[in-house]
């Protein structure tokens, strides 16, 4: 991917879970963040998330700073497709996002009943693509869906057009990944990657493994994760944001501005690295 220099980043909302929508988008536009992601829905049960319905003064606050700040909402996320999951239940979130303008959904698959997870995946791309939404598969070490080739093949089995694969730094790495691999990912179907750094040495255990996922991250290239071969790998046109949920002191805004300010530099190295493969 070639980094341009005002690349535009994305400001994921699990960066700044504590901050609900309107304070999320107002700390992006003060820091310089093109766009957002939203947790409108819970990514497992009793975890946080925004309800924005349609019609209600929130959303019509949302609208009304979207179009004064210029921040767009990138994605909605995050949906765990698992044996119970029932499509069509997610209507009224897609509904919200097709207001506020988003562009993809995010979601995981954890059903052990693989027919059921493509045939589940395929009817949420086409529900989805009724509101102007494409939809992105992303692994995680704990799914069912644990690497990159499975992300894919889910997709490739649905088979629609706006179904897609979610590049997550940390999850490409804890599964086992390489940047490399993203250069045999069929044309189009990597739409959206989330950057974040860690440490060399994975955690051990599941516990641990959820830690960093959810709180441990490290911003871009404080850590050990090949990032510049990352960005090399990735497709032109590649809508890019930070997912750095970590344990730091400082506010939400600090937070953000620390990782933005990584981000920069981030680009700056990839820009400036003389051309050469990616592994």
């Amino acid at each position: 991917m070639r980094i341009a220099a005002d690349q535009p980043v994305g400001l994921g909302h699990l960066t700044v879970l504590e901050l609900p929508p309107i304070e999320l988008l107002r700390l992006a536009a003060t820091v310089g963040y093109a766009s957002i992601g939203l947790r409108l829905y819970p990514a497992f049960p009793g975890s946080p998330c925004y309800e924005i319905a349609p019609g209600s003064d929130t959303m019509r606050e949302m609208r009304r700073r979207i179009e004064g700040d210029g921040v767009t909402v990138c994605d909605i996320e995050f949906v765990v497709m698992d044996g119970d999951f029932v499509p069509v239940h997610l209507a009224p979130v897609l509904e919200a996002a097709q207001m506020l303008g988003a562009r993809r959904l995010s979601v995981c698959g954890d059903d052990p009943d693989r027919p059921r997870m493509v045939a589940n995946f395929a009817a949420l791309c086409d529900l989805a693509a009724g509101f102007g939404l494409g939809v992105d598969l992303e692994c995680m070490a704990w799914r069912r869906v644990a690497s990159l080739p499975d992300a894919v093949g889910i997709v490739a089995a649905a088979g629609l057009p706006n179904g897609g694969v979610l590049i997550d730094a940390l999850h490409l790495a804890r599964t086992g990944g390489r940047p490399i691999d993203l250069l045999t990912v069929p044309s189009g179907r990597i739409v959206a990657a989330q950057l974040c750094d860690a440490a060399a040495e994975p955690p051990v255990g599941h516990d641990a493994i959820l830690r960093e996922a959810r709180s441990g991250r490290l911003p871009p290239g404080a850590g050990a994760l090949p990032l510049i071969d990352l960005l090399d790998a990735l497709p032109d046109g590649t809508l890019l944001s930070v997912e750095v949920p970590m344990t730091a002191p400082g506010s939400a805004e600090e937070r953000a501005r620390r990782i933005f300010q990584a981000t920069r530099r981030l680009f700056q190295n990839s820009r400036d690295r003389s051309p050469g493969g990616v592994s």
